[in-house]
Parts: structure tokens; C-alpha cells; sequence
């Protein structure tokens, strides 16, 4: 049986180098293909894993948050097997698990550490049986592909139960996310786990029968509060008895500190915390991570609050596997940006700088709206909205979307891709210059025209075109960058 399992992978890998080679990167034909071969293949691989398996799943940040956690784990020495190309469904999954398989039952990693879907978060479980689950956040994305996020709980509900023994990592601060903490323990809202074990006695009662713990983690720090919910805002009520919750301190959508006054449900006390955060526009951002080890000063290399919350998740994952705080800040320390998220790329035709900011829901494009208006002056922007089955078809979420923040301080925007000029209209309405806004829907012109548009009265190098793609639009022009040598392949 083994025999025959090495020669299906023998031919998937086949398949892989042949995509490549074609142009197609690879990152989940192989994987298909071996799944078809053999159906429990990537079961029968991930037990190869000495170390077992991580999971991570989020509406917005799933990327970032895995590429800090294997920095962590990089640093603590442990050999990963990570699909950072963030192919996170099974066929990717299954790629990045062929491509660590060795002769002989051995494996080129010992701890997988797997981005995965939110849809595919109960299926990936059963088969890969892991050991820790790490859940960021529920945000209204692609409601024709996912559905309303009581639909996506109630599956994650559903995943969680069939796995008591994965230690579980949840955002304090979301509220559909933290509920389902609660529903599977009833964890005390004091910041312990059941039984009142501490962080690391949860990790290590994971064999001991029994849920094995939950570790909350999120934000204390009331000077980033919003003055309110937006408009757009999500998980506005109890899941408990239905009433609205009272938001104490609103952070970003609708994260922060909340209760319930109808059946007094509230916000656990997260065992891992970010204090005294501080924003530094599009270039970094610093934080007090607190764990129940200890607390240090964090000072990362990406922007905005949404990686803070990025980075506080990682931290709380890494901490649940006992990695020293120490260990934990240098690997977040060191975490460069995931491709297309926050990434900096320089246009050798233009001789400028280009920043990718994803965005594809509102709350994920307003944290990007809001980081950019931290940045003084006015911007040169290019946005790419698609329509694609994986950005979702119904592009009416950027009406939801503050475009608002940067009326008055926007010089020039390029709009492209196959909604373009959907996005130049709700530019407009946001109050942004007519005359300042251009459509290209190809995207290659569009790149080059928006790069080459650039203030002539300004002294030193040019300021930084911004774009601003979804997902789609945020491959083809990364496709598109590596095809002029302007920027490296995930795969390289």
C-alpha cells in the first residue's frame, strides 16, 4: 500500500512541474490530482507530521497571520511544512503536504502549518486531525459563495466539536468568534481556561482527555476607539438571547470590548493583549504584547491595526505551543509582508515604489483606508476592483466601504479591472475630484499610466503609488510584476 501510495505522489508531482513549468505556478493542480489518485492522501500525509498540525482560518488577515506564525516557529527552530503561497483550500494544502513528502515515509518538516478557507475549515480538520485551531475573525465577504456569517459559525461550531482535543486560539474581541468558545466550554469570562488552567496547563492537558483549552486574545487599548459601529458593521447581537450587544469600545468593524444587557454575556479577558498600540501609517506600527509569561514591546514592519490583531493571534498560537516570549517578538519582529498584503515593490519602468494594500470586504478596506489616512498629504492610487468567483460577484460592498476618509486627499486614482468603472462612480460620490479620476480597465496600461502620473514639483524620489486591488485583481498584478522582473514569484 505505501508502494502504491509513492508512486500516485511520483505522478502528482509530475503534474506539479509541468504546471510550473507552463507558466501556472502549481500551487493546488498537484494536489488535485493526487486527491483523485488517492482520497485519504493528505490524511495519510499530514500523519507523517511528527509534530502534528497548526490551522488557521479568517474572513481577513488568514495570510499575514500564518506568515507571522511560521516566522515564530522558523525562529524556535522547529521545521515547518507551510503553504505560504496561501493556496488554502484542500487542493493546496495537499500540494504543499506532497512537496515536504520524502522516500521512505518521511517528511521535510515536522509541525504543518496550514492558512485554510473558511469553507474548508470542517473538511481539512477531519482529515489533518490538528492540533491547535486558530480562528481570527467573521467579517461579510462573498456572500454568494459563503453565505451569512451565522452560516459560516454555525459550520466552525460544528468543526470545533468534532476535535476536543485541539487546543483552540480565539479572537476576544469578535464576538461571533469568542461565542463559540463559550458554547463549547463555557469558558469563565476571568481570562482562564475550564477548570481554571492557565495558558500552558490548557497545552498541556491537550492529551489528558477533554477539551484540551481555549486561549482569547485581543486589544486593551480604549485610544484607538472608534466613535461608534459603522454603518456596515457585522455580529451586532448576543447569539445567547438576541439582543444587542453594548459596544464599550468599538476598534475596527466590529471588534472590541462588548456585553450583552439583557443576559450579561461580555468579551472574555483575553490571556494574550496588545497595550499601548501605536500606528505609523503604511510603514509599521508597535505594540506592548502581553502574555501570561511575561509582556515586551513588539515593533512590526507592517502597518495598521488589522495586523496588530494579526500579530496578537500568531503570538497567542506560538504561546499555546510554549514558545518564549523572546522567540515570539523576534519573529514578529522579522516578518516581512505577505505578497499582496502590505508588500513594496519597486517599478523599475517608473523608478517608484509600489505598496499592495488588499482589499476585498469593508471592514478589511476600511482599516486600509484608515492606515493610508494617517499618511500626510495627498496620494496617487490604483484600484482594481474585480468581479471573479473568487472575489464575488456582487461588488455593491464598496458602497459600504469609507472611501470618504480620503475626499481631499487623493491627487490621482487609476481605476482598472473588470468593475472599474463601478469603483470610478462610488469614487465619485465619495467626494473625490472628477477630474482626478481615471479608468483603464486593462491592467497592465493602467499600471503604467497610474506609475508614470506623478507630481513633477516635488523634491527627492517620487511619493508611492498605492494600490489597491481585490483578490484576483491583487494575483494578476503580482502576475503581472514577476513577469517584468519587478517582483519574486511565492513559489521562488
Amino acid at each position: 500500500m505505501a508502494g502504491t501510495l509513492e508512486a500516485k505522489l511520483a505522478l502528482a508531482r509530475g503534474v506539479g512541474t509541468l504546471s510550473r513549468l507552463r507558466g501556472g505556478g502549481g500551487t493546488s493542480a498537484p494536489g488535485k490530482v493526487l486527491m483523485r489518485l488517492s482520497p485519504g492522501a493528505l490524511a495519510a500525509l499530514g500523519a507523517r507530521l511528527s509534530r502534528g498540525s497548526v490551522l488557521v482560518s479568517a474572513t481577513n488577515g488568514k495570510t499575514t497571520t500564518t506568515t507571522m506564525l511560521a516566522s515564530i516557529l522558523e525562529r524556535a527552530g522547529i521545521p515547518l511544512v507551510h503553504n505560504h503561497a496561501g493556496a488554502n483550500m484542500a487542493g493546496g494544502i495537499a500540494t504543499t503536504l506532497l512537496d515536504a513528502a520524502r522516500p521512505g515515509g518521511a517528511m521535510a518538516g515536522e509541525l504543518g502549518v496550514f492558512e485554510v478557507d473558511e469553507l474548508w475549515l470542517g473538511s481539512l480538520a477531519r482529515q489533518l486531525q490538528p492540533r491547535a485551531i486558530l480562528l481570527g475573525n467573521l467579517f461579510r465577504d462573498q456572500l454568494d459563495r459563503y453565505g451569512e456569517l451565522e452560516t459560516i459559525a454555525e459550520r466552525w461550531r460544528e468543526a470545533l466539536g468534532e476535535h476536543p482535543r485541539a487546543t483552540l486560539v480565539l479572537n476576544a474581541d469578535d464576538p461571533l468568534v469568542a461565542d463559540l468558545g463559550r458554547t463549547l466550554e463555557g469558558t469563565p469570562s476571568d481570562g482562564t481556561h475550564p477548570g481554571g488552567h492557565t495558558l500552558r496547563q490548557a497545552g498541556r492537558q491537550a492529551g489528558e482527555g477533554g477539551r484540551a483549552g481555549i486561549v482569547y486574545f485581543g486589544v486593551d487599548d480604549d485610544s484607538l476607539a472608534l466613535a461608534g459601529l459603522a454603518h456596515a458593521t457585522d455580529a451586532k447581537h448576543c447569539r445567547r438571547c438576541g439582543a444587542p450587544y453594548v459596544f464599550d469600545a468599538v476598534y475596527l468593524g466590529h471588534l472590541g470590548h462588548y456585553h450583552c444587557a439583557s443576559c450579561g454575556q461580555r468579551r472574555p479577558a483575553p490571556a494574550v493583549s496588545a497595550r499601548d498600540v501605536r500606528l505609523q501609517g503604511v510603514r509599521a506600527a508597535r505594540f506592548t504584547l502581553r502574555t501570561p509569561t511575561g509582556e515586551a514591546e513588539v515593533s512590526l514592519a507592517l502597518p495598521g491595526l488589522y495586523n496588530v490583531y494579526n500579530a496578537l493571534a500568531a503570538a497567542a498560537l506560538a504561546s499555546a505551543l510554549e514558545v518564549e516570549l523572546a522567540t515570539i517578538v523576534a519573529g514578529l519582529q522579522h516578518t516581512q509582508a505577505a505578497f499582496g498584503r502590505a508588500e513594496r515593490v519597486t517599478l523599475d519602468r517608473a523608478q517608484r515604489e509600489l505598496r499592495i494594500l488588499l482589499v476585498k470586504n469593508p471592514a478589511g478596506a476600511n482599516e486600509v483606508l484608515r492606515t493610508l489616512a494617517l499618511e500626510p498629504g495627498e496620494h496617487d492610487l490604483l484600484g482594481v476592483l474585480n468581479d471573479h468567483i473568487a472575489d464575488g460577484r456582487d461588488v455593491s460592498w464598496i458602497w459600504d466601504a469609507d472611501f470618504e476618509l480620503l475626499a481631499g486627499r487623493v491627487r490621482s486614482v487609476m481605476c482598472s479591472g473588470t468593475r472599474a468603472s463601478d469603483l470610478a462612480t462610488r469614487l465619485k460620490y465619495a467626494g473625490i475630484d472628477p477630474a482626478r479620476i481615471h479608468v483603464r480597465e486593462a491592467l497592465s496600461e493602467a499600471l503604467d499610466m497610474a506609475a508614470a502620473d506623478r507630481a513633477q514639483d516635488a523634491d527627492g524620489p517620487p511619493a508611492p503609488l498605492f494600490a489597491l486591488p481585490t483578490y484576483t485583481a491583487m494575483l494578476a498584478l503580482r502576475e503581472l510584476l514577476v513577469a517584468r522582473g519587478e517582483a519574486g514569484s511565492a513559489w521562488s
